[in-house]
């Protein structure tokens, strides 16, 4: 059976899925989103991959070295035993600079006797349409496409090249290693270079989880989620994925299957604001230099979701040769959703943009640049609020006065009323206010259902959406306001099934939604405890948690009878709202200067 038991590694600019049993299924390099030299998550057959082969005598087990993106697994029989340390380097090297190449280290550590395994190295190119070639030279072997030579990359190891690529037996006794790299490496490399580059990334992910916020409760959940968020930033450019993966099924056997690793302004805003919360400012700072990237003139139109490095065609394509994960076609690569009408999506932008303005100060000339952006936004905000759109959830083909859309146009507007009054800008702050207002006044009057006696998804609808749970969330409501409170009973009543939420349960592009929106999980619980169900939000939290997988990560989506995880993988949607949703549950504690492995 097809699981999404993975471990995650990254640096910031590119990330693997390795399986509990250590095999490199998906790989792409050298970015987040270039094509794939291991895809064996989207075709067992065809895709390939880097695995360790080892006899029915070992078990085998598989954890994160602890504060840390290092994963290990671990390799054990009565006649030796051995664990790999996966890692992709990152660590600085001034106060500014990272240093974080394209390039994997398998780092084999001999823990007793003398274990014997195989290594099966079997790369196909440019998500396995185009076949890989060798080249054994005296030190590495050169791997390129059967198309173009200039499609490349570098394998070094201290074992004998011959035998790894023959997947001879190999019988370990000294610590070895591979390396996977983009590039050529200009330095020698051997143990003692992986060791030095092992102990500097540890050291590295230890002091950055050490200037995280802590808890007393759930805090190897909460640790384990930021690391997630930290490892989906692009460094290079500030954007943030939504994903590391494509075409992993919403529902086993269904066309749901999308390509995520592009930056939603939705999901991007809410990681950076949940990064923020949790300490990590830095992250605000170059999300927002991405933002300011991408819009080059004042009269720039915006998009719901950017490629990495700031396209703005995200041009859809499927893979027609790929079988897909459990045999789920098609297999995508880029998003038609790019050219979609969201009007949720600058609500978000705009309530980072308010704590940026609030955390981050900034010389004259940076807060001249944003305050246009704001303006620039409140335009678009004016000109679309009333219209229908395509909802947070991205209906391909359906248009609505979707009822969180309009919440999400007020909170736009809301914030940016804020930010005027941080500039003293008294007339903006007026009139933005007043056209605030209208919003409000306008799903106030025309989202509410009186015969339901509850918000519904869109104007006129009686259908039900775990979005309204978050109108209280970004302030549009009050908790304890009766509105609020018959909402969320309605949406449970509703949306609750099988101890899952679904995110709404009308017919869409593809018919009825058969999975739960992991997400929409997290927005119940917070509202549960808002509106005071406290014990009721506590036994769903621990419900839902045991839902992860065995490392404590989630995708996108959950099967209501199996609680298996579906859709993309790990999700950074899931993971904030995991955060958000823990702290309200636990003390935050003092941490001491060193955090103990």
């Amino acid at each position: 059976m097809d699981t999404l038991d993975y471990g995650v590694i990254g640096n910031c600019k590119t990330a693997a899925l390795i399986s509990r049993e250590g095999s490199m299924d998906w790989l792409c390099l050298p970015n987040f989103d270039s094509p794939s030299v291991f895809t064996k998550l989207l075709d067992k057959e065809k895709g390939g991959s880097l695995s360790f082969i080892v006899s029915d005598k070992y078990q085998v087990s598989q954890k994160y070295i602890p504060f840390t993106n290092i994963l290990c697994t671990q390799f054990l029989s009565d006649e030796g035993s051995f664990e790999v340390l996966d890692f992709m380097p990152r660590y600085r090297t001034t106060e500014n600079d990272h240093y974080m190449p394209a390039e994997i280290y398998r780092y084999i550590r001999l823990m007793k006797g003398s274990p014997v395994f195989r290594i099966h190295y079997e790369p196909v190119m440019n998500y396995a349409q185009e076949a890989a070639l060798f080249k054994e030279l005296p030190h590495f072997i050169k791997t390129y496409s059967s198309v173009n030579e200039q499609d490349n990359f570098y394998l070094y190891s201290s074992l004998d090249y011959s035998s790894l690529l023959k997947g001879k037996e190999i019988r370990l006794e000294k610590d070895e290693y591979l390396l996977l790299s983009y590039n050529q490496k200009l330095i020698p490399i051997d143990m003692e270079r992986v060791y030095l580059e092992f102990e500097r990334t540890k050291i590295y992910w230890l002091n950055w989880c050490n200037r995280s916020r802590r808890f007393k409760q759930y805090d190897d959940a909460i640790s384990r989620s930021l690391l997630i968020l930290k490892l989906m930033s692009f460094q290079e450019s500030g954007a943030v994925l939504a994903a590391l993966t494509t075409s992993i099924p919403e529902t086993i056997g269904e066309m749901r299957n999308w390509d995520y690793r592009f930056c939603w302004l939705r999901d991007a805003s809410m990681s950076i604001d949940t990064l923020i919360n949790m300490g990590h400012q830095s992250a605000a700072k170059r999300f927002m230099g991405f933002i300011k990237g991408i819009l080059k003139t004042k009269t720039e139109t915006f998009q719901i979701m950017y490629g990495i490095h700031g396209e703005k065609n995200l041009e859809e394509k499927i893979l027609p040769d790929l079988s897909g994960f459990a045999n789920s076609k098609p297999v995508r690569v880029g998003n038609a959703a790019y050219f979609q009408k969201q009007n949720d999506s600058l609500g978000y932008l705009m309530d980072v943009m308010y704590r940026y303005y609030i955390h981050f100060p900034g010389t004259l000339d940076e807060l001249e640049e944003m305050w246009e952006m704001v303006k620039s936004m409140v335009r678009t905000v004016y000109q679309d609020w009333s219209a229908p759109d395509q909802s947070i959830w991205e209906f391909r083909n359906k248009v609505d006065h979707f009822v969180f859309s309009k919440v999400m146009s007020w909170v736009a507007l809301d914030r940016a009323v804020k930010i005027a009054r941080c500039l003293h800008k008294s007339w903006q702050e007026k009139e933005w206010r007043k056209e605030a207002d209208r919003i409000k006044k306008d799903v106030l009057t025309h989202g509410w259902n009186e015969q339901l006696q509850s918000f519904t998804q869109a104007y006129g609808s009686e259908d039900m959406d775990s979005s309204l749970l978050l109108m209280e969330y970004y302030g549009f409501i009050e908790p304890k306001d009766e509105l609020f409170i018959k909402t969320v009973w309605k949406v449970k009543e509703e949306l609750y099934h099988n101890g899952l939420m679904f995110r709404y349960r009308n017919h869409d592009d593809f018919g009825l939604p058969s999975s739960s929106f992991t997400i929409c999980n997290f927005w119940m619980i917070r509202a549960m405890f808002v509106i005071g169900e406290e014990q009721e939000a506590l036994r769903m939290l621990h419900e839902v948690l045991t839902y992860s997988n065995h490392l404590g990560l989630f995708s996108e989506d959950l099967d209501f009878q199996t609680k298996s995880q579906l859709g993309n993988f790990p999700q950074a949607y899931s993971h904030l709202a995991l955060i958000n949703t823990a702290i309200l549950f636990s003390e935050e504690r003092k941490v001491s200067q060193f955090i103990r492995p």
